[in-house]
């Protein structure tokens, strides 16, 4: 779906011939080869198209050339050249966010690391790790655990999403309830500044107060102050045993109530995750367990550490999720062996792609609320869905209060074709109702997709003009032209949530 009032048409670069007659992708074959620059061939050629894309169902934004650079010094060249002609450079990773951050709203150059995929090192005698941004999430992990380490951050995607990506946006995921997000385990980086300028910040060590904190100021900065191109990650020890249950209830009050009495009663699990019926049945043939009719909503608790106290401890959340829940617990089921682990993570995984699937214009948001205020945020919910008549599927990290909140939609209610030509108008008005509810109960807009370009018009709603304007002015000292991944995450209306 398109940003209301900021018509594609509108973010679109110069073309080249506004340019003086640059054209970008013949100066970047020169420089680096033309192996590793795509441009179209003829006018209506889509080759590019993947590249205008990501999981958040905006644009297309073709660009005007894709450099698939391979290494630094690659990388450096590109912002060099686009620095010099004043082109705008988009940076990629796999492509797999959700807010539209790696989208060239303004064309010119999308800048890939996919190809920068090397896991460079892994030291379990420093607990750190060295990769390359392209690397995948999951393989990352798999290196670890090899070697007895443990890398935490996992989210949902970490099949296909790359690590460069979760720098970008401060990727969490489940464990995030107990491990912290990707931000926790960033030691240092290299990242090239618009210009070709080369820098490394941060440190090796897992303690380090020298100077400023540039590496926190680039981790979440969703490639709008320079391009990551190596990243020193810390790790720990890979616990002995993890052990895993889920619970089953008629409702979502039940389900908060459980959540409630088991964070009361000092259980602090790496993963705590709630989804309601309407995110969760959909999912439920991604694995062997099939849910009763009247499921209302599931519990999903993990827990790791010693393995002789892992089940006593899931034995006693379980108790307590029946003794809160009462005769809405419908099912308490624990996960005894790591195959049936899997499986029931399969489960919770495969939420996002089922409802994709079911609802290809679905528009999947993750705000994040004080855990505290994680039920009165779905009873407000359930009443936006009443009053703007419109379907909603929550589910996401109950330990931190973010959830991932679904407007299912099957067709795109911008299309002019939709039967129901007034849909378009109750989204948006649901949309920014959803941000008022969650800044209502002292929220956060996102909670670990970003903000991209797809929340950047409803900042307003969470940050007052000042803070905005020294955010611009921060921008600016990384990137002066504002050429780096422009029309990202700063409004250009401070004034009000619609641009």
């Amino acid at each position: 779906m398109s940003p209301p009032s900021s018509p594609q048409h509108a973010l679109r670069a110069t073309a080249a011939g506004q340019r003086g007659g640059v054209d970008i992708g013949e100066l970047l074959s020169r420089e680096l080869g033309a192996a590793r620059v795509l441009r179209p061939a003829h006018p209506g050629d889509d080759r590019l198209a993947d590249y205008g894309r990501d999981e958040s169902g905006l644009g297309p934004y073709p660009p005007e050339c894709v450099v698939r650079c391979e290494d630094t010094e690659q990388v450096a060249a590109v912002l060099r050249l686009a620095h010099e002609h004043r082109v705008p450079v988009t940076p990629r990773g796999a492509g797999s966010g959700k807010t539209g951050g790696c989208l060239p709203v303004r064309g010119g150059v999308v800048l890939t690391t996919e190809a920068m995929d090397d896991i460079v090192e892994i030291a379990p005698d420093d607990l750190v790790a060295v990769v390359k941004p392209g690397v995948i999430t999951g393989d990352l992990q798999e290196a670890a655990a090899a070697q007895g380490m443990f890398y935490p951050p996992d989210p949902a995607s970490l099949g296909y999403c790359s690590i460069g990506g979760n720098v970008a946006t401060n990727a969490g995921g489940p464990r995030a309830f107990r491990y912290g997000v990707t931000r926790n385990y960033v030691y240092g980086l290299e990242v090239v500044l618009m210009g070709g300028e080369v820098l490394r910040v941060g440190r090796r060590t897992s303690k380090g107060v020298t100077g400023y904190d540039l590496v926190g100021g680039f981790v979440g900065s969703e490639g709008t102050f320079g391009v990551v191109t190596e990243i020193t990650l810390g790790l720990i020890p890979n616990p002995p045993a993890v052990a895993a249950m889920m619970a089953v209830f008629a409702d979502v009050s039940a389900a908060e109530r459980a959540i409630t009495r088991l964070l009361g009663h000092g259980l602090r699990p790496r993963a705590l995750e709630l989804a309601d019926r309407a995110a969760i049945m959909p999912a439920q043939g991604a694995g062997r367990y099939r849910f009763p009719n009247d499921t209302g909503a599931v519990v999903m608790i993990e827990v790791d550490g010693d393995p002789d106290t892992l089940e006593p401890a899931l034995i006693r959340a379980g108790e307590h999720c029946e003794a809160a829940g009462g005769a809405g617990t419908l099912d308490v089921r624990i996960a005894r062996d790591e195959a049936a682990r899997r499986d029931l993570w399969a489960v919770r995984r495969q939420i996002s792609p089922n409802l994709k699937r079911l609802y290809p214009h679905k528009i999947s948001e993750d705000i994040c609320v004080p855990r505290g205020a994680l039920g009165e945020m779905l009873r407000r919910i359930d009443g936006l869905a009443a009053r703007f008549d419109l379907p909603f599927a929550c589910y996401g990290h109950a330990g931190d209060g973010n959830l991932h909140v679904n407007l299912l939609l099957e067709r795109d209610p911008n299309d002019p074709r939709d039967p129901d030509p007034e849909r378009a108008a109750r989204v948006e008005a649901a949309l920014v109702a959803l941000f008022e509810a969650t800044i209502a109960l002292r929220g956060t807009l996102s909670g670990e997709h970003g903000i991209g370009l797809a929340k950047r018009r409803f900042m307003p709603l969470e940050q007052p003009p000042a803070v905005l304007e020294w955010q611009r002015r921060w921008k600016r000292m990384w990137d002066p032209a504002e050429l780096l991944n422009p029309g990202k995450v700063l409004p250009a209306n401070p004034g009000g949530c619609h641009e």
